[in-house]
């Protein structure tokens, strides 16, 4: 089941189509003393195409007029930027206007500020046997994944199924996703020393050599991505040559295992307003592909990201990244079983 609602001609109207899926929701999973995380994405630093903070203060103003207690929250990423780190990521969206005066609640960094708050938990698809994502479950009792609906550079494009994915999940496990090959490349020239990589090593593969860099034995490496994802100063090359529709199946895999945990007690909303071609990782203003649509919620990822595509149209997704075998999350969601 999806509810639907029209775009306005300006944000105070948008904010009143955001109100009317509110109260169109009747299956909502939480209530009053529930706290409640949403999962929102506020853009990389330099960024002007996401959405603006109002529409997350109104989903706050609804929890908390049912007495629940919210929270906003989103992981640091694999990349050099303005969200590497929790520190940087708060101070990247306060710069954006998600401060916690403006939201009204906490602002929480999901993985903790050097992306070590996580978890293994059970996938058992094709290509993950688990998945690491942010340590986020046991204190949250409901979650709303609110997301802005847009071109990937990757995916095609991304929604619900990208949000929860690439939004819960560690820097490990988006190295993971982003490769087929996972083996640690150092750069000498920026390493430090500092031995993060050894301390952080579940399989013993990382050593010190006789001048104290470290050396990756091969042979013992599980290609897990941590030393990758956790090197502050990104001197172990990031890796991006995944296969295009294998990494389609690895976003599936990675949300399907997390809605194991949260589908009982999640409801979600798409953002098809300011649809641009790239994601909202890009600084700078990204161009719009189409005028703003609306706003697209119910209660399963897949569900909710088709019904997106269906008022969009597919042919908007293909003209903007026509090699993209986006098409292939849903028949993989199939496959899996990960369906309403």
């Amino acid at each position: 089941m999806t509810i639907f609602e029209k775009s306005g001609k300006n944000l105070d109207d948008n904010l009143a189509s955001l109100r009317k899926i509110f109260a169109k929701m009747k299956k909502i999973p939480f209530g009053s003393g529930d706290t409640v995380g949403i999962k929102i994405h506020w853009g990389e630093r330099g960024n002007v195409s996401f959405l603006p903070p109002e529409y997350t203060r109104e989903i706050v103003r609804w929890l908390k007029s049912m007495g629940a207690k919210p929270f906003v929250f989103d992981t640091t990423v694999l990349y050099l930027g303005g969200r590497r780190n929790g520190d940087d990521a708060i101070n990247t969206a306060q710069q954006h206007g998600f401060s916690k005066e403006f939201l009204g609640c906490p602002i929480v960094i999901a993985d903790g500020n050097d992306g070590t708050n996580t978890i293994e938990i059970p996938a058992e698809y094709r290509h993950f046997e688990t998945v690491q994502v942010a340590d986020i479950f046991s204190n949250t009792d409901g979650f709303v994944i609110f997301s802005h609906f847009k071109g990937h550079m990757v995916a095609g494009f991304g929604g619900a199924v990208k949000n929860i994915s690439m939004g819960f999940a560690s820097r490990a496990q988006k190295q993971r996703m982003h490769t087929d090959s996972l083996f640690p490349q150092l750069n000498r020239d920026k390493c430090t020393k500092c031995g993060v990589c050894i301390q952080h090593c579940p399989a013993g593969a990382v050593s010190f050599d006789e001048d104290g860099y470290p050396v990756f034995n091969l042979q013992k490496c599980i290609s897990c991505g941590e030393c990758i994802a956790l090197c502050p100063q990104i001197a172990l090359k990031i890796l991006w040559n995944t296969d295009k529709k294998i990494f389609q199946e690895k976003l599936v895999e990675t949300a399907a295992a997390v809605w194991k945990i949260i589908a009982k007690r999640t409801v979600l909303i798409n953002a098809l307003i300011k649809i641009t071609k790239e994601c909202d990782c890009l600084p700078g203003e990204n161009p719009a592909v189409t005028e703003d649509i609306g706003f697209m919620a119910g209660y399963h990822p897949v569900e909710v990201d088709a019904k997106s595509i269906e008022v969009l149209g597919e042919d908007i997704i293909d003209s903007a990244h026509r090699n993209i075998p986006w098409r292939r999350q849903f028949e993989y969601a199939k496959e899996i079983k990960f369906t309403p």
